[in-house]
């Protein structure tokens, strides 16, 4: 196997643990010099498409919400994806991981997205700085 295969197998790896499947639409939010370029990369491997930015006007699969402490108000930011969610739609938060600049509470988190309506149902390492939290926003909303 080549290092090119080798490195698309990985990034593929990454993205569908994740749980990203081909032809979904992820829609990115909170995109900054300090994300992931090797998770968006392997998203994009495995929807087989391009990130669509925050001026997206149609509905995705997926929003990927890059969030920092510093970054306002997360209910607010959270309220908001919902509107952009197609129905069986879900947020992935991701957060800089405990003692990087930027990190979010879990609890911060966990009150959040209650407050918003939408439910925590899956936390991992999603890169090597960054924390995901996968969100799912209320049934039949």
């Amino acid at each position: 196997m080549s290092a090119t295969a080798g490195q698309a197998q990985s990034e593929r790896s990454l993205a569908e643990r994740l749980g990203f499947k081909p032809d979904q639409v992820v829609q990115e939010i909170g995109y900054d010099d300090d994300v992931d370029e090797g998770l968006r990369e392997s998203i994009e491997t495995v929807t087989g498409a391009e990130l669509v930015d925050e001026d997206y006007e149609e509905v995705a699969d997926t929003v990927l919400l890059w969030w920092r402490e510093e970054d306002g108000d997360l209910f607010d930011a959270l309220s908001d994806t919902l509107a952009l969610l197609a129905d069986g739609g879900v947020v992935w938060l991701l957060t800089p991981k405990a003692g990087r600049d930027g990190h979010v509470e879990p609890s911060d988190i966990d009150e959040a997205a209650s407050s918003a309506g939408m439910t925590q149902s899956k936390s991992v390492s999603a890169a090597d700085e960054w924390s995901g939290t996968k969100l799912v926003p209320p049934k039949g909303r």
